[in-house]
């Protein structure tokens, strides 16, 4: 079988661990879904854990990790064709592809099929749009094609204006057409980790890798290859040791603002997967307590089951 496996879980979950070890027994590779670890030097503040891809002496491969530089201005839409292009690649050699990461956004754009990516929207028309009370949003977004809407299924405010966005894109740009891709039917994985063990290993986690080399990375990656700006711009990790480096912050308060939102993201990342169930993603979701013989073998009787 070649039909791809998705292992998604909030960040301090051991999905990475469990997608490796389920790898290691279908002779299978890797597609990262994780918008940071696809920069090059970005080790520990991303969580990369290549040392997880090696079991026993047995490398698993990996696709979508260190393929760019950190200044390159990587988008969304590129992700998703980068994804097709590794899909592809492991399917020809009839290997069995497997998803993984923590960014439901990347999971569900390698997932959903036909894209609209990279249609920007005109910043005076979304003003327009905000401005608009819910009704008379409502009654615009009624208004669009009945083919897009339903290909769009746009359930909230910010996606109806990002709906109405798109239509009026394609009106200028009679010529521009979506990239089509087929809808993945995957059997989906989640890692479910109790709030308190979850807090407890991203505390741990966080010292551990702020006294082992995380200061000295970001460091480095202000030495040579990004401004603060530009380093505050991948967020969590980055931004608050950029804070640090201009001293700004005190270590002390380095660890606690940076361990609240980590915890706080690892919050939304749950939110996200949780929104994806709401909208029609089957997720299976085991428990990251259990031991990784019995979480594999979970995954392994699933998969036999398609």
């Amino acid at each position: 079988m070649d039909k791809l496996i998705t292992i998604l879980g909030p960040t301090a979950s051991g999905k990475t661990e469990l997608a490796c070890n389920v790898a290691l027994d279908l002779d299978a590779e890797i597609i990262s879904a994780d918008s940071r670890q696809l920069y090059k030097y970005m080790d520990i503040g991303t969580g990369k854990d290549i040392e997880e891809y090696t079991i026993n002496g047995q490398s698993i491969p990996f696709h979508l990790i260190d393929i760019k530089d950190p200044n390159y201005k990587y988008n969304i839409a590129e992700y998703q064709i980068d994804f097709h292009k590794a899909l592809q690649d492991i399917k020809e050699r009839k290997k069995t592809p497997i998803l993984c990461g923590g960014s439901g956004l990347y999971i569900e754009t390698a997932l959903k099929g036909s894209s609209y990516l990279g249609i920007e929207t005109n910043p005076d028309l979304r003003n327009e749009l905000q401005a608009l009370s819910d009704k008379e949003l409502e009654i615009k977004y009624s208004q669009l094609p009945e083919e897009l809407r339903l290909e769009l299924n746009a359930l909230t405010s910010a996606r109806k204006i990002r709906a109405i966005a798109i239509h009026n894109h394609m009106l200028q740009n009679p010529a521009w057409k979506p990239r089509k891709y087929e809808e993945i039917d995957s059997l989906i994985i989640g890692v479910n980790i109790d709030r308190d063990l979850r807090r407890e290993k991203i505390t741990k986690r966080l010292s551990y890798r702020l006294n082992n080399g995380l200061i000295q990375e970001a460091e480095f990656l202000i030495e040579n290859h990004l401004t603060h700006d530009e380093m505050s711009f991948f967020g969590l990790e980055y931004k608050w040791l950029s804070l640090y480096l201009r001293n700004e912050v005190t270590k002390k308060e380095l660890f606690e603002g940076l361990n609240t939102a980590i915890h706080q993201f690892s919050k939304r990342q749950m939110t996200w997967f949780r929104r994806m169930e709401k909208n029609g993603y089957k997720i299976h979701w085991i428990d990251a307590a259990d031991p990784l013989e019995v979480k594999k073998e979970k995954v392994l009787s699933l998969y036999a089951q398609i």
